[in-house]
């Protein structure tokens, strides 16, 4: 069954999703929205884009509004992506950090999980006794499936190209039999980080105490300059006096107000 979504139909969930999500679907995303709910109304055997919204809106537990994040949410990552800050991690913040050998880090749009044990790999490389140090990674995305995907910490063999060999001999297990060809992280790894469903529009997020460095790394693109302005402020909120704050390289906090000073293109400081 082929379906069609109206100009209405398109507007609903156009204001359905940025109001709950921040994200901003212009009008030329209409028919990527369109194709990418039209399986989800055939499973659910309905016959228009309005019975589904009435099923996200009538349904309490939220789950399927999370399925349509799902559907609509882009999810492209590696390993080791933008290596300058993993650079600037291992170069400036973490000898920062060398007297107290504490570090707190949030990878706030994590996806498939790349970012967080790139993290942690990079945490565990660039200091002479990881036993002494309390490393602690907060990894949370808005899409539950990648996050099962990340938690999971299985990847194929595809996945490893950016990654120096030594490293993936040291952090991960290599697969067997069925499992040839795959990979998953070792418990070092895993045992760092904890995987969380948050949405970046909440106007509170359940962290005690402040943060060395958070990764927001191209997800702001899909948001407008006032959704942008809220949370980069909130991000500062919770980030310590001195502490980072890395963007994707395709953004920009140019045309945003904000308190934080810039130290390099997407690398911005809290003030001490």
């Amino acid at each position: 069954m082929e379906y069609s979504i109206t100009a209405e139909e398109f507007q609903r969930f156009r204001t359905l999703i940025y109001d709950e999500s921040g994200i901003s679907l212009s009008e030329q995303k209409k028919s990527l929205l369109a194709s990418r709910l039209s399986k989800r109304l055939r499973d659910l055997d309905l016959a228009t884009f309005s019975d589904y919204y009435a099923t996200v809106m009538e349904d309490q537990t939220r789950q399927e509004f999370t399925r349509l994040l799902d559907l609509i949410s882009t999810n492209k990552t590696d390993f080791f992506r933008e290596p300058k800050h993993f650079d600037f991690l291992r170069e400036r913040i973490i000898p920062e950090l060398e007297c107290a050998k504490r570090i707190r880090i949030w990878s706030s749009a994590c996806s498939t999980g790349e970012e967080p044990y790139t993290i942690a790999m990079t945490l565990y490389e660039a200091v002479q006794n990881p036993a002494q140090w309390d490393f602690k990674i907060l990894a949370s995305d808005l899409s539950t499936r990648v996050l099962a995907k990340a938690a999971s910490g299985l990847y194929d063999e595809d996945r490893f190209r950016d990654v120096p060999p030594e490293f993936i001999k040291r952090h991960f297990l290599r697969g067997l039999g069925e499992q040839t060809g795959v990979f998953k992280v070792k418990p070092h790894l895993a045992d760092a980080i904890t995987f969380r469903r948050l949405n970046l529009m909440d106007d509170r997020f359940p962290i005690k105490h402040p943060l060395d460095l958070i990764f927001c790394r191209n997800v702001m693109i899909y948001f407008d300059r006032p959704t942008q302005e809220t949370l980069v402020n909130k991000f500062h909120h919770y980030l310590k006096p001195g502490g980072y704050l890395f963007i994707g390289h395709s953004e920009s906090l140019q045309w945003v107000k904000h308190p934080f000073e810039s130290l390099a293109p997407t690398i911005y400081q809290k003030e001490r």
